[in-house]
């Protein structure tokens, strides 16, 4: 049981620290998107993507070490929490501080992650907006209201007020 609880804060501590190393990413993006570098956010994005796969394999040695931990305890491992090993390790001080510890390390770099990447998502739907908001006064730059002429078929001439098809007016 000893090995397995090592075992267990060992990938804690690794998972802990690739969270770290991505909010320090997430953060760095926060300053590129505001400058709107899209070279680097694109590198920084790549970067992420590779620490997420390693949090995600690091994900399922945490899984595994707590399917083992379950099977010794006789406890079913969709049911059993970090929280709830904490409790059950009273009788071993030290297993249980170094548990509590890494739980405590990974909830608060966990936070801080979902919070910068909350405010990168902000940010990212600002400049969606502002170019969309530029989108739309180029467009309307480029077509003036149509007049209320009408034809003889009953529609209207299509014409628009202000415009000309070109050319230069020669009549005088």
């Amino acid at each position: 049981m000893a090995s397995l609880m090592e075992n267990l804060v060992d990938v804690l501590d690794q998972e802990c620290g690739m969270y770290e190393k991505l909010l320090g990413l997430s953060s760095k993006k926060t300053t590129i998107i505001v400058s709107g570098d899209l070279l680097k956010l694109a590198e920084i994005t790549d970067e992420e993507q590779c620490v997420i796969g390693n949090i995600q394999s690091l994900e399922k040695k945490r899984m595994t070490a707590m399917k083992d931990i379950a099977n010794v305890l006789n406890k079913d491992v969709d049911s059993l929490k970090l929280t709830d090993l904490i409790t059950v390790l009273e009788k071993r001080p030290e297993d249980q501080k170094n548990l509590a510890l890494q739980r405590d390390r990974l909830v608060s770099v966990a936070d801080n992650v979902r919070r910068v990447n909350g405010q990168n998502q902000e940010l990212l739907l600002s400049s969606l907006e502002m170019v969309q908001f530029e989108m739309n006064i180029i467009q309307a730059s480029k077509s003036a209201p149509q007049t209320a002429n009408y034809s003889r078929a009953l529609d209207t001439t299509g014409e628009c007020l202000g415009y000309t098809s070109g050319g230069f007016d020669a009549k005088q």
